[in-house]
C-alpha cells in the first residue's frame, strides 16, 4: 500500500482534476461541447501534466535530498525508483501523442490541426527545459507558464480558429501559472532554495527566511499583486465584447476575485514563515482559481459550468485518500 501511495503522490493524482483541464477549456472556448472530444482532451491534459511533474521530480531528486522536509518525496525516499520515473515520463509522452492521434483520427491535418501539434510539442519542449534547467535560469517561470498556456491553446486549435475568449483564457492560464510558480512557489520554498543554489525571481528579488521569519520586499509584493490584478481585469473583458452574462454570474466572479486577492494579501504580508499555512493558502487559492473559468463560460455550456467549477475539488476529495494523506493537508 505504501508503494501505491508513493506512486499516487508522484503522479500528483489528487491535483489532476484541475491541472489537466486547460485543453478542455480551450475547446469549449470555441464552441466544442461533445463529451468524446472533451474526454480525450482531458486525457491528453492528464498525461501532459504527469510528464511535467514526474520529470521535475526526477531532475530535482539530488537537490531535494539536501532538504530534510523533502526527503519524504517518492523519488528522494526511494519508494519509487528513478528508472520507474523515467519510464513514466516516456510512457506519458507516448500516451499524450497517442490520444492526439485518436483525437484526429479520420480528420484532415489542416493548418490549424498542424498548428495544434506544434503547440503541444512546444509545450513539451518548454516544460522539459524548465524542469531540467529552470533552477539555473532566473525567470524560467515564464517558460512553464507559456508551456501550460500552450496546452490550453492546443485544445482550441485542434478544432477551430481561436476566438477572443480563447486568447483571454490563454492569458489567464499564463498569468495564473506564472503566479503559481514565481510567487507562490518562490515564497513556499524560500527557506531552502538558496541552499540548493536555485536562481529564481523570489531569491533575486530579496525574498529570504531568517530565524523563522520571512522577508518579502515591496517590489516582489507589487509583482505578485500586479499579476492578480491583471487577471481580474482579464476576466471581465469577454463580457465587454459580447459574451452573454447573468448578474449572479458576475457577482460570483467578483466574490471569487476578492477572495483570491484577500488570500494574496495574506500571503504577501506574512511575517513568520509557516510552510503548512502557506500550503493551505496556495491550495485554497487554487480551488478558487479553477472555478473562475467555468463560471465565465456559463452562457456557453449552461449548468455544466457549475459541475466544471466543482470538478477539481470533487476529483481531489475522491483521489486524495489514495496518497495516504489527510484531506486538505497538501504536500508540495
Amino acid at each position: 500500500m505504501k508503494k501505491f501511495h508513493a506512486y499516487a503522490k508522484l503522479l500528483r493524482l489528487p491535483g489532476l482534476g484541475g491541472l489537466a483541464i486547460p485543453p478542455v477549456f480551450g475547446a469549449i472556448s470555441i464552441g466544442i461541447y461533445d463529451f468524446y472530444s472533451l474526454a480525450i482532451l482531458f486525457a491528453i491534459g492528464i498525461f501532459a501534466t504527469i510528464f511535467g511533474f514526474v520529470l521535475n521530480d526526477y531532475a530535482d531528486v539530488e537537490l531535494d535530498s539536501l532538504v530534510e522536509e523533502l526527503k519524504g518525496k517518492p523519488l528522494v525516499s526511494g519508494a519509487v525508483s528513478r528508472k520507474s520515473a523515467v519510464a513514466i515520463v516516456v510512457i506519458s509522452v507516448i500516451l499524450s501523442f497517442l490520444f492526439v492521434a485518436i483525437l484526429f483520427k479520420g480528420k484532415e491535418i489542416d493548418e490549424l490541426r498542424f498548428a495544434s501539434i506544434v503547440t503541444i510539442s512546444m509545450a513539451g519542449i518548454l516544460g522539459t527545459i524548465y524542469n531540467l534547467y529552470g533552477k539555473k535560469i532566473i525567470a524560467s517561470d515564464f517558460m512553464v507558464a507559456l508551456s501550460m498556456a500552450f496546452i490550453f491553446l492546443f485544445g482550441a486549435l485542434s478544432f477551430s480558429k481561436p476566438s477572443l475568449l480563447t486568447w483571454i483564457i490563454f492569458l489567464l492560464t499564463f498569468d495564473q501559472t506564472l503566479h503559481m510558480n514565481a510567487i507562490e512557489g518562490g515564497i513556499k520554498d524560500a527557506d531552502h532554495d538558496f541552499i540548493m543554489g536555485v536562481k529564481n525571481i523570489a531569491l533575486a528579488s530579496g525574498v529570504k527566511v531568517e530565524k523563522g521569519f520571512i522577508h518579502i520586499p515591496w517590489h516582489f509584493k507589487a509583482f505578485g499583486m500586479s499579476i492578480r490584478i491583471f487577471s481580474a481585469i482579464l476576466i471581465f473583458i469577454p463580457f465587454l465584447y459580447g459574451l452573454r452574462y447573468e448578474i449572479w454570474q458576475l457577482a460570483i466572479l467578483l466574490i471569487l476575485i476578492f477572495a483570491v486577492l484577500y488570500l494574496e494579501i495574506k500571503l504577501l504580508s506574512m511575517k513568520r514563515f509557516d510552510r503548512k499555512k502557506i500550503r493551505k493558502n496556495i491550495s485554497l487559492t487554487a480551488f478558487m482559481r479553477y472555478s473562475i473559468v467555468p463560471i465565465m463560460l456559463v452562457s456557453m455550456v449552461g449548468e455544466i459550468a457549475i459541475f466544471l467549477a466543482f470538478f477539481p475539488i470533487i476529483w481531489y476529495v475522491i483521489f486524495a485518500p489514495l496518497t495516504g494523506v489527510k484531506l486538505f493537508q497538501p504536500e508540495m
